[in-house]
């Protein structure tokens, strides 16, 4: 079978760079408009793409000053949006570090269920002081003890959504018999982080389970992602970073009984795109203008672990920064900021403008067709199974995609021309998995 691009749709309000609202073009009040994310969904899906991803963190981001602010909580928005579609994959983030197993499994198995089998679970550990503040802490756990939870937190969510076999219910009215309670299975869990007795109170899914997405890319990251992901969102400057990270990811797979093909690698891209690369350099330095330096040099230096005194924006980065095993926060992205920044040689004022449109992610501007063409060499390369798409400015951005660059790559015969499959999990080209309880029960009776 030919191998295609999978391409989410990565959605931030009005657009991922920072200054998108402040266009004439955009609702700054759009944070909040759920008919604005079902225009967005409907666009997305009329492109053929996988799925739609919200991002999402248990704490007010950034200043209020700079950017539209209001989350609307992921899992219920994409409620909303499984009503106004029928195909696109729904993809939520939710922190294994504020939530309990319970309540999370049974949120994203309800989802999953009012989709037909579209959900998806960005897993993530949460960094940032701020997070555990507002929920009784007074420290950020440490970055390892963050995914030694994750882990145990996924192990348990699997047990519940595996806590119904598919042939549960019987619905034998002459009988008076619903359900068979011999095929429901309580995980009866004892951990190190959780106690979890009960089965789930919501049955398996059409693809058995959301499907796992992750977007952590330090060691522990990479070693959570080969074991649990499915997808895999992440961020890279260059190729061969990519390459580095693809290699890496795969072969962690394997080490781990799994098949490669189903752990998919996702980079994201930032595509500004306009009807001549001039045009579309044009419209980046029009977004990058509309930057408030004041506002990005606090992120960037909570980033970097330093105070935003110690940066002057037309200097570069100081030469003496926190190494990344000294920060318990986004490890791999700091390390991917300071490697641009040092490669690069840029100025603080030149990171920011850089990190404007991705946080990080790889911004490209330029024609549809070389935005095809960039698309094409990594998938092509070994760096990449497919993209998140992250418009710069919505639904704008999206439209051009979806409108002037999936053609190009349906004409060369990489990315579909209609779904063939109905779940998240067809999509991504990945089997439904089996029930573990069921498997373990059959294997003890042998």
């Amino acid at each position: 079978m030919t191998r295609l691009l999978h391409l989410n749709a990565f959605v931030m309000s009005v657009g991922h760079h920072e200054a998108a609202w402040r266009l004439p073009e955009s609702d700054p009040y759009a944070d909040l408009d759920v008919e604005h994310f079902k225009n967005i969904a409907r666009i997305a899906e009329r492109g053929k793409l996988d799925s739609l991803f919200l991002a999402d963190g248990p704490v007010l981001w950034d200043q209020v000053g700079r950017r539209p602010s209001g989350v609307l909580e992921p899992t219920l928005l994409l409620t909303a949006l499984a009503g106004a579609t029928s195909r696109i994959g729904l993809i939520a983030t939710a922190s294994t570090t504020y939530n309990e197993p319970y309540n999370l499994a049974r949120r994203f198995a309800s989802l999953d269920i009012i989709s037909g089998g579209r959900a998806g679970w960005n897993i993530v550990t949460t960094a940032g002081l701020d997070a555990a503040r507002n929920f009784n802490l007074d420290e950020l756990p440490a970055h390892k003890e963050r995914y030694e939870r994750a882990a145990e937190f996924v192990d348990v969510s699997l047990k519940l959504w595996d806590s119904w076999d598919d042939d549960v219910v019987l619905a034998d009215k002459e009988s008076g018999i619903w359900g068979d309670d011999a095929k429901i299975y309580p995980p009866a869990h004892e951990g190190r982080f959780y106690k979890v007795a009960g089965a789930l109170n919501v049955p398996r899914s059409a693809q058995g389970h959301p499907v796992l997405v992750q977007a952590g890319s330090s060691e522990n990251g990479r070693d959570f992602a080969a074991r649990y992901a499915e997808a895999v969102f992440t961020a890279h400057q260059t190729l061969a970073d990519a390459q580095e990270f693809y290699d890496d990811l795969k072969r962690r797979a394997v080490e781990y009984g799994r098949d490669p093909d189903h752990i998919k690698i996702l980079p994201g891209i930032v595509p500004i795109i306009g009807s001549s690369e001039e045009a579309a350099r044009e419209r980046e330095a029009e977004l990058n203008r509309l930057i408030r330096p004041e506002f990005a040099l606090t992120q960037l230096a909570g980033l970097l672990g330093i105070s935003p005194e110690e940066l002057r924006l037309d200097a570069p980065l100081p030469d003496s920064l926190p190494e990344e095993d000294e920060i318990e926060g986004a490890k791999s992205r700091r390390t991917l900021v300071v490697n641009l920044g040092r490669r690069e040689n840029l100025t603080v004022r030149e990171i920011i403008a850089r990190l404007g449109g991705g946080r990080g992610h790889l911004t490209f501007a330029g024609t549809p067709v070389q935005v095809a063409d960039a698309i094409e060499k990594w998938f092509t390369s070994g760096a990449a199974d497919g993209f998140n798409i992250m418009p710069p400015v919505l639904p704008s951005g999206l439209t051009d995609f979806v409108d002037q660059v999936v053609p190009i790559l349906q004409d060369r015969g990489l990315f579909r021309t209609e779904y063939t499959g109905r779940t998240l999990r067809e999509h991504y080209g990945l089997p439904r998995p089996a029930n573990r309880n069921v498997g373990a029960l059959q294997t003890a009776d042998q």
